[in-house]
C-alpha cells in the first residue's frame, strides 16, 4: 500500500475526487496519508479533517525563497514518508530539490493539453482565458509528472471536451474540472499505485489493460 501525500492551497476540489475516488475503490493499492497546504484556513483542509486525514500547514509566506520552501516541503514528504506527492491546486512552483528527490514521483493536474498554454504563468482561470482567446475547438487537462521544468514532465493521461460557442473561461474550467480533471487525476493516481506507469527516454507508458 503506497503514501500519499496530496499538496494543496485552496478549496481542494481535486482532492475531493482523491478522497472519493479512494472510499469507493477506484484508487488501488494506495491511501491517502497526509494533506499539506501552503495556506491556512483554505477549505481543502476541512475537506481533509472531515474525511479523518492528517493536515499540515507549512505557510509559504513564511519562507524568503522558493529554495527555503522547497526544502520544508521535502523535509515533510520525508517524515511521512511519501510513496507519491500529488499537487491538487498546489500554487507554488517547487524547487529541484524536490522535484529531483521525488523524481517520477510527483503528480500534477494542469487545465490544458500539454503543450498548449502550459508552462510558467499559465494556472487557474488564466489556462481558460488563453484557450478561448486563441479560439480553439477542444480543450481538457493533462496529468503528467514534475520535473525541473514548469508543465514538462511526462505525459501520463489526457482527457477533452468540446469547446462551446458561448463559453465564458469559468464555463469551461467547470467542464473540465467535472468531466477531466476529477476523473482522470485518480485514474492516474491508481495507475501509479498499481506499477503500472513505465518510464522510457522521459515518457510515460501506461498498462490500461
Amino acid at each position: 500500500m503506497k503514501n500519499i501525500c496530496v499538496l494543496v492551497s485552496g478549496g481542494g476540489t481535486n482532492l475531493q475526487a482523491l478522497i472519493d475516488a479512494e472510499r469507493n475503490g477506484t484508487i488501488k493499492n494506495g491511501r491517502i496519508t497526509c494533506v499539506i497546504s501552503s495556506k491556512d484556513g483554505v477549505f481543502a483542509l476541512e475537506r481533509a479533517k472531515k474525511a479523518d486525514i492528517p493536515t499540515v500547514v507549512i505557510p509559504r509566506k513564511d519562507y524568503s525563497d522558493s529554495v527555503a520552501y522547497s526544502m520544508a516541503i521535502k523535509d515533510e514528504l520525508d517524515r511521512q514518508k511519501a510513496d507519491l506527492v500529488v499537487l491538487a491546486g498546489f500554487m507554488t512552483i517547487l524547487d529541484e530539490c524536490v522535484t529531483k528527490a521525488y523524481s517520477y514521483r510527483i503528480i500534477n493536474v494542469h487545465p490544458a493539453l500539454i503543450p498548449s498554454f502550459c508552462g510558467e504563468g499559465f494556472y487557474g482561470i488564466k489556462v481558460h482565458e488563453k484557450a478561448l482567446e486563441y479560439g480553439v475547438k477542444i480543450s481538457g487537462a493533462t496529468i503528467h509528472f514534475v520535473n525541473e521544468e514548469a508543465d514538462a514532465g511526462a505525459i501520463i493521461l489526457q482527457g477533452t471536451v468540446n469547446v462551446e460557442n458561448d463559453d465564458t473561461p469559468e464555463i469551461l474550467q467547470k467542464r473540465i474540472m467535472e468531466n477531466v480533471e476529477w476523473k482522470l487525476l485518480p485514474k492516474a493516481v491508481s495507475l501509479f499505485c498499481e506499477d503500472r506507469i513505465t518510464i522510457k527516454n522521459d515518457k510515460a507508458f501506461v498498462d490500461l489493460k
